[in-house]
C-alpha cells in the first residue's frame, strides 16, 4: 500500500512526487524525461502550497499581494521561501534547485530531442524528498535502489552536520545575529580557528561539503562515491559535534 501524507494540504504535491520516482521502475529515455518534469511539479507545489498556508499552521505573516507576486513563477517562489523561511532549507541549495529546474524546462521545452541521465533524477528526487520532509515533517518517496537509500542518509545526515555547526556557531558568536542566513562553507574554519573543532575535524566537513556539492551539481557519480564505511564515518562526526553542543551548553 502506498503511504500517504497525514497532512492533507501535501498529499498534492506528495502524489506528484510519488509518480515521478515510480516512473523510474521502467528506465527509459521517455520515462526519465518525464520523471523529471514530475518532480520539479512537486517542487514547485509543494513550495507555493507552504507559503500559502494559513499563519496558524506555519507562523508565516505573508500579505495576500505578496503571495500572489511569489506565487508567479519558479524563481519568485524560491526567493518568497528564502526570505519567509530560511530554516526550512536545512541541506538544500536553492541554486542547486533552480538549476534542476533550468534542466526540466529544457527537457520539457525541447522534447524528444533530449534526455537526461539517471543519475540527475534520482538527485533531484532526494532533494525533493528532502525538501518535503523540511516543509511538512515527513519523508514521502521510498528509495528507488540500495545507491538511492545511501544517497539519502548522505543527505540527511549532512543535515545533521549542518544543524551542529550552526548551532555551534550561535553559541560560540552568540553577539553575531543571522548566523542561520550565511552559508556553511566558512564556518568550520572559524570554529577551527577558535579552538572549537580540531582542524582536521574541520578539514574533514570541508571534504564532505565538496563531495555533496560534487554529487547534487552531477560532477560525480553518487553511486562510486557513497559507501556504508563513509556513512559511518558521518554519523560519528554528527555524534562528536552533538557532544561539543552539549559541552558548551552546560558551560
Amino acid at each position: 500500500m502506498k503511504k500517504s501524507s497525514k497532512l492533507p494540504w501535501a498529499s498534492g504535491p506528495g502524489e506528484i512526487l510519488r509518480h515521478g520516482t515510480s516512473l523510474l521502475n521502467r528506465d527509459t529515455d521517455t520515462n526519465r524525461r518525464l520523471a523529471m518534469i514530475s518532480i520539479d511539479n512537486a517542487v514547485e507545489l509543494m513550495i507555493k502550497t507552504y507559503l500559502g498556508l494559513p499563519k496558524r499552521i506555519t507562523g508565516l505573516t505573508i500579505p495576500r499581494k505578496k503571495f500572489q507576486d511569489i506565487a508567479e513563477n519558479f524563481p519568485s517562489l524560491l526567493d518568497g521561501l528564502e526570505e519567509y523561511a530560511p530554516e526550512k532549507l536545512e541541506g538544500v541549495e536553492l541554486g542547486t534547485i533552480e538549476w534542476y529546474h533550468r534542466l526540466r524546462n529544457e527537457l520539457y521545452h525541447q522534447g524528444n530531442g533530449l534526455t537526461v541521465e539517471r543519475d540527475k533524477v534520482e538527485i533531484y528526487a532526494e532533494l525533493a524528498n528532502l525538501l518535503f520532509k523540511n516543509l511538512f515533517g515527513e519523508e514521502l518517496v521510498p528509495h528507488t535502489s540500495p545507491d538511492t537509500e545511501l544517497l539519502g542518509d548522505f543527505m540527511s545526515q549532512w543535515v545533521s552536520i549542518e544543524q551542529s555547526l550552526y548551532r555551534l556557531a550561535e553559541l560560540t558568536y552568540p553577539d553575531q545575529k543571522h548566523l542561520q542566513q550565511i552559508n556553511i562553507g566558512p564556518i568550520p574554519s572559524f570554529l577551527a580557528r577558535d579552538k572549537i573543532l580540531k582542524k582536521d575535524m574541520a578539514t574533514e566537513i570541508e571534504r564532505l561539503r565538496k563531495l555533496r556539492n560534487d554529487i547534487v551539481h552531477g560532477q560525480i557519480d553518487y553511486k562510486t562515491n557513497l559507501t556504508g564505511d563513509l556513512i559511518t564515518s558521518i554519523q560519528k562526526l554528527s555524534i562528536n559535534l552533538e557532544q561539543k553542543i552539549s559541552s558548551l551548553e552546560e558551560n
